[in-house]
């Protein structure tokens, strides 16, 4: 039996929805299309699988994929029919441009109501053979997308929201539960309350799993939403209550990496070395020569991780399965695993 990899591959969340399952959606085809996704991974030798983040694909709202309307549009306290003079007020905020409607209104105390994570996560650990993350949008991100009326704060909102996701945190069977926040780096004045926020949630997580953060600066349409750079957000990084952090890299500037010295040794980091927003797939010595950079940028053993920059909703199939392949490749190369 060979050794284990010092450097795990995974993937970030999503997988591009099968026409299929889109043509003739039930409850039987998502479960064999979960099916599908989960052993592509497994097959191509992939460390921590993912179960894709099917189940949230709504067609009529496709700028993220269901990230965000997943999770708040069960929520107590949220409302989905928004008046004309309201959506006027939602499309003033230029920090919501690429939206064209809220997912929803806050216009009472927010809850959990009748999102129920624990169910997707059983679904997709009934079908994996190694070890399996779940996904869940993180409370920062979550809170700036909705119009909100009745906290009037998006600190107070976030933290309403974290409480509602930490409870269903507290019941999922998963190996590693991650936590997505798209939004933060375009805005990293707000780090304090953000970190304070999704600390709530990652506290939440089982004992005996892994937590993790995935940050990026957006996917909407192959293009960043966000602009910044990771230097200004070490802060938030290093105050997060984290196992490790899965970062997008393969889409920076290389000379970005050296800002992760700074990072606390006990967080593991997690390297994007695979460019979502590129339909090249990758070789294994592209994918070897990243890891061999980053390395000598912060130090060798520092990477615990490598994935894609962000999830794959966005790509082909075709392209996204020879990504995963490529992952896997590139670490056994660079590892002199033959």
């Amino acid at each position: 039996m060979s050794k284990p990899a010092r450097i795990q591959t995974t993937v970030v969340g999503s997988y591009p929805i099968p026409d299929w399952l889109v043509a003739l959606p039930s409850e039987q085809a998502l479960v064999d299309a979960t099916r599908v996704v989960i052993d592509t991974q497994e097959q191509a030798g992939i460390d921590v699988v993912c179960d894709g983040e099917l189940y949230r694909f709504d067609v009529n709202h496709p700028e993220t994929n269901g990230m965000i309307e997943y999770f708040v549009r069960p929520m107590q306290g949220v409302r989905t029919e928004i008046s004309f003079d309201e959506l006027f007020m939602y499309r003033k905020d230029s920090g919501m441009r690429f939206r064209t409607r809220p997912p929803g209104l806050v216009d009472g105390k927010v809850g959990g109501g009748a999102l129920d994570l624990p169910l997707a996560c059983a679904r997709a650990k009934s079908l994996a053979t190694k070890p399996l993350k779940f996904t869940i949008t993180g409370p920062h991100m979550l809170a700036k997308t909705l119009l909100d009326k009745h906290y009037k704060s998006t600190e107070k909102l976030a933290m309403a929201i974290s409480d509602a996701l930490a409870t269903q945190v507290r019941h999922l069977n998963a190996d590693v539960i991650q936590l997505d926040e798209a939004n933060l780096p375009g805005h990293p004045d707000e780090w304090k309350w953000a970190a304070k926020a999704i600390n709530r949630v990652l506290d939440a997580v089982p004992k005996g799993a892994k937590s993790a953060v995935h940050l990026c600066f957006g996917n909407y349409g192959g293009q960043s939403i966000q602009r910044g750079n990771w230097g200004k957000l070490m802060k938030y990084l290093n105050a997060l209550h984290v196992d490790h952090i899965v970062m997008e890299n393969a889409h920076r500037p290389p000379a970005e990496l050296a800002v992760f010295k700074d990072l606390r040794k006990e967080i593991g980091m997690g390297l994007g070395v695979v460019d979502i927003k590129r339909t090249t797939v990758e070789s294994a010595d592209e994918i070897a020569r990243a890891i061999e950079r980053a390395e000598k940028a912060i130090g060798v053993g520092r990477v615990k991780y490598i994935h894609p920059d962000c999830g794959f909703w966005m790509l082909k199939r075709n392209m996204a399965d020879g990504k995963i392949r490529a992952l896997v490749a590139g670490r056994d190369l660079y590892e002199g695993r033959g």
